[in-house]
Order: structure tokens, then sequence, then C-alpha cells
């Protein structure tokens, strides 16, 4: 409910300054509070160093996917393309994936970005193969290698299953993504790993 108010606030705030200049009238003065307010929204909505790094990965990439369905066996190998892009004025990051799955055409888009209120960066994916949405979080380090951590609803489970992803930079244009999920057992064991090229 208190942040149903702070947005309510920092909208009348932003509509009782715009309207002044609107009409060629000088602006209210805000009080301490509704200033307190508006700075906290400006902090919390402006790109930084982190969105800069998501930035720096846009472009489009040759993808050799593999996939493994029995950790024991040989993986599955695919190729793919992907196309990423910053929307929202640099806030987010987002990538379209096209490539194949057990030999069916796969599409995939994800949405990553970072936070500066809660110090995570987020991200999201659904594809050709779902109609759910994949939510996770996680930290990069500077050199842009990240790990986070989400779910997933798997219709054999019936219920969320959690999943684990890396990725790390292996040279200026290839990225290594990789995927851990539960095994049979229980245990830790990757499921999908890609290598994107920059073109």
């Amino acid at each position: 409910m208190k942040h149903g108010i702070r947005t309510i606030l920092w909208a009348a705030c932003a509509m009782c300054c715009a309207a002044p200049a609107l009409s060629g009238e000088e602006a209210p003065k805000l009080t301490a509070e509704q200033q307190a307010v508006m700075d906290a929204y400006a902090r919390a909505g402006a790109p930084g160093a982190a969105h800069l790094a998501l930035a720096a990965t846009v472009g489009n990439y040759d993808l050799k996917v593999k996939s493994w369905q029995d950790p024991g066996a040989p993986p599955e190998e695919e190729t793919g393309t992907a196309t990423r892009r910053m929307i929202l004025d640099g806030r987010v990051l987002v990538e379209m994936l096209n490539s194949k799955m057990m030999g069916t055409p796969f599409t995939g888009h994800g949405m990553t970005g970072y936070d500066n209120v809660s110090g995570e960066y987020w991200a999201t994916w659904n594809d050709s193969m779902s109609t759910g949405l994949m939510v996770s979080h996680g930290s990069c380090d500077a050199l842009g290698a990240c790990t986070f951590k989400g779910s997933w609803n798997d219709p054999l489970a019936k219920g969320p299953v959690a999943a684990r992803m890396t990725t790390r930079w292996m040279g200026p244009t290839t990225q290594l993504f990789e995927m851990f999920g539960p095994g049979k057992d229980g245990r830790e064991v990757k499921m999908v790993e890609i290598t994107y090229t920059k073109k």
C-alpha cells in the first residue's frame, strides 16, 4: 500500500510541476517531502553503469546451441541467431532468439535489466515451447560474468522448478551462456549451453 501511495504522490508532484510550465506560469515550490519523493524516483529511474554494460552487448549474434535431455548422453546440437537491442531509453536489454530445439523451430524472447532500488539484475524469458514466464535475479562482476537464479513452471512437475544461469565472455565477441537445473535424482545438471558470437 505504501508503494501505491508513493507512486500517487510522485505522479501528483509531477503533474503539479508540469501544469504551470505548460501554461507559462511559474511552477509552485515543492515541499521538502515532495522534493524528496521526486529525487528518489529520479535516482531510481536513471540509467547507470550497469545499464551501459548491458548496452555494450547490443548487436547480432550467431549461436551454437547444445541441449542435454540425458546428462549421460551426448548433447543435441543446433545453430541459431540472436538480436539484442536496448529499449526504454537505455534501461532494458531485449533479446530475440531463433534456433531449433529437438529439431523443432524455436523462438525465444528475453529481457534483462538492473534495478537501482534493489541493486540486482533481473531477467525474464518466454519462448515458443511454453506459455509461461521465467523470472530470475542475479549479479554480474566487473568483467561481465553473471549468475542468475530463477524458476519456471514445469509441465511434468506441475509446479515451479529452480534453475541457475551463468554467462561469461570468452573474448571480445564471444559469450558463453549455461543453464543448470535438477536432474532425475534432484542433483544439478547442465541443461543448455549457448555460444554467442557477435557478427
